[in-house]
């Protein structure tokens, strides 16, 4: 995972496009007092709060929806503008320097992103007249700054609405440039991946970070099967079907913010990534056992753990963070869950609070770049660098070497990241497995799961043995 931000946590949210908007449910409230606005000037004050203060798109998209009065479809129309925009930047950017005379980069940060906005929706948009993009632009300039902006905002946009049919990549590109161009991804990140991956595979990545996922959730064994779950949802009026993926999940067409129904609130299911129950899955943790996740918030793959274990044994969740501390503990009231306890540690300092040898599973899902969950937070493409990288990688070596001697001989030590890395991930595992022989894989190979694949998020999964 992304260091200090678990995919459990981007999934509640969901992707906005299938989240906001949707008819209010049983026992969900309707919101009051909030803030007039319309559905670009939402989208613009986002956008610029994600370019200045490096605010995660999908969690401050969700926060301002909450503000402001719009309609389902304004909400949609927000959700659209700002993930678009988000995802295409580096090819909107590519385009609209030929129209701005002293180039993108000495616009005040508001007028970029009303630029971006507005070309995004002109180019990759169909439903609104390009006449109407201008003219809402041309008001927000007029609001937001003076009449010289606002006229070069509106001579812009008219020229990019002219000359549209020569908005189109030229021959001739590298196969890094036109990839990333194609489907706006950063090069360094392309590069990496054609080397890593071949240019069929990272195209096929690219195209795929740019499709919103399903809203997936795992069905709470605990109380109910997944059949059961299903015809629940169905009768109400939603489209629910079995993951194909994972044994517990369930895909969720037309049911809006899921974590907002009463079925949720009662504990019927969890809100998760298809990809990401396929850890707990590979634990495959049995009743009785001692089990420990070292970087557990804010608690999904924690509650699974427990669910397939029929919440008999002991589950510590321990994280370094103690603010998570009561996220972890949250889940676990809500799903009705007893066998789970809570620790505030770094996962590096653990030996000092365990006995060597005294877990029969540990989960180790480490924090990673995240790049497996892009589609989720595309901002991530602009924000990363490639150094980030590595620095992750020296986490993930001392953790592995820390938390390895509190496993017993015979036990089950799972490693999991939501990044694609080879690094990060089989040659983290292989260079772990020269220097500790005492381990050895417990699986034919390990788990890689790539967005293109199910349209879930990108994972690794490896298994390993501790042998005598």
């Amino acid at each position: 995972m992304e260091a200090g931000n678990k995919t459990e946590k981007l999934i509640v949210s969901q992707t906005a496009s299938e989240n906001a908007g949707k008819p209010i449910k049983a026992g969900q409230k309707a919101h009051s007092h909030k803030a007039k606005g319309t559905a670009r000037e939402l989208a613009l004050d986002v956008l610029i709060r994600i370019e200045q203060d490096h605010s995660y798109s999908n969690l401050l998209l969700n926060q301002m929806l909450q503000k402001v009065d719009l309609d389902k479809q304004d909400i949609g129309l927000a959700t659209e503008i700002v993930y678009g925009t988000i995802q295409r930047q580096n090819t909107i950017d590519y385009f609209l320097k030929r129209f701005v005379a002293k180039g993108l980069a000495k616009l005040d940060p508001w007028v970029r992103s009303l630029l971006r906005l507005s070309y995004y929706q002109m180019v990759y948009l169909d439903r609104v007249p390009d006449h109407a993009i201008v003219n809402e632009a041309v008001n927000l300039a007029k609001k937001r700054g003076h009449a010289g902006i606002s006229g070069m905002v509106n001579g812009v946009l008219r020229n990019v609405i002219r000359q549209k049919d020569t908005l189109v990549l030229p021959g001739g590109l590298s196969t890094v440039e036109r990839i990333a161009l194609t489907y706006s991804h950063p090069e360094w990140m392309v590069k990496r991946w054609i080397r890593q991956f071949g240019e069929s595979q990272t195209e096929q990545l690219c195209e795929a970070n740019n499709k919103p996922p399903h809203v997936s959730i795992r069905t709470n064994t605990m109380k109910l099967s997944r059949a059961g779950l299903i015809e629940l949802l169905n009768e109400a009026g939603l489209e629910a079907e079995p993951s194909s993926l994972a044994a517990d999940g369930i895909i969720v067409k037309g049911g809006g913010n899921m974590a907002l129904t009463p079925w949720y609130k009662d504990g019927l299911f969890s809100i998760q990534d298809e990809s990401s129950m396929l850890v707990a899955e590979t634990i495959n943790a049995q009743p009785g056992e001692k089990i420990l996740d070292c970087c557990a918030a804010p608690g999904g793959k924690t509650a699974h753990i427990a669910e397939t274990m029929k919440d008999s044994g002991e589950i510590w969740a321990c994280d370094i963070h103690e603010h998570k501390q009561s996220l972890i503990r949250e889940q676990a009231k809500r799903l009705g869950l007893t066998s789970i306890h809570t620790k505030v540690a770094d996962a590096r300092d653990l030996p000092a609070h365990f006995a060597a040898g005294s877990f029969d599973r540990i989960l180790l899902d480490a924090p990673c770049s995240g790049l497996g969950v892009i589609r989720r937070k595309p901002d991530m493409k602009w924000t990363k660098r490639e150094q980030d990288l590595d620095e992750v990688c020296k986490i993930q070596r001392e953790l592995l070497d820390k938390v390895h001697p509190l496993l017993r001989i015979g036990g089950v030590l799972v490693y999991s990241t939501c990044t694609m890395e080879v690094n990060e991930n089989e040659g983290m595992v292989r260079t772990f497995l020269e220097h500790h022989p005492e381990f050895e894989w417990d699986q034919p190979k390990p788990l890689e799961i790539f967005p293109y694949e199910h349209m879930s998020d990108g994972f690794f999964i490896a298994r390993l043995r501790k042998r005598a």
